[in-house]
C-alpha cells in the first residue's frame, strides 16, 4: 500500500500513515512517501511506540520513500 504524503508537513504524514497501518491490518508492508525532511525522524519513533519497523527509508528529488512494516499479529 502507498500512502502519498508528499507536500503536507509534520504532522500529517505520521497521521496519514497511522491511518493506512490501521486500514492495512497486521504484517503489512506500507510504502510513505513525504517530502517533510522530518519524516525521516518521525516515522522510526512512530513505529517503534507502535510496534512495527521500518524496512528503509531512501531519498530521490527531495521526495523521501520510507517502507514500514505493522506489528504482526498476535500469537497464541
Amino acid at each position: 500500500m502507498i500512502v502519498d504524503a508528499r507536500g503536507h508537513r509534520c504532522p500529517t504524514p505520521g497521521l496519514k500513515l497511522q491511518k493506512a497501518m490501521r486500514e492495512a491490518g497486521p504484517a503489512a508492508r506500507l510504502t510513505l512517501l513525504a517530502t517533510d525532511p522530518m519524516a525521516r525522524i518521525d516515522v522510526p519513533h512512530l513505529m517503534a511506540g507502535l510496534g512495527g519497523a521500518v524496512v528503509s527509508i531512501d531519498e530521490a528529488g527531495g521526495v523521501l520513500t520510507i517502507v514500514v512494516e505493522t506489528p504482526g499479529a498476535p500469537t497464541g
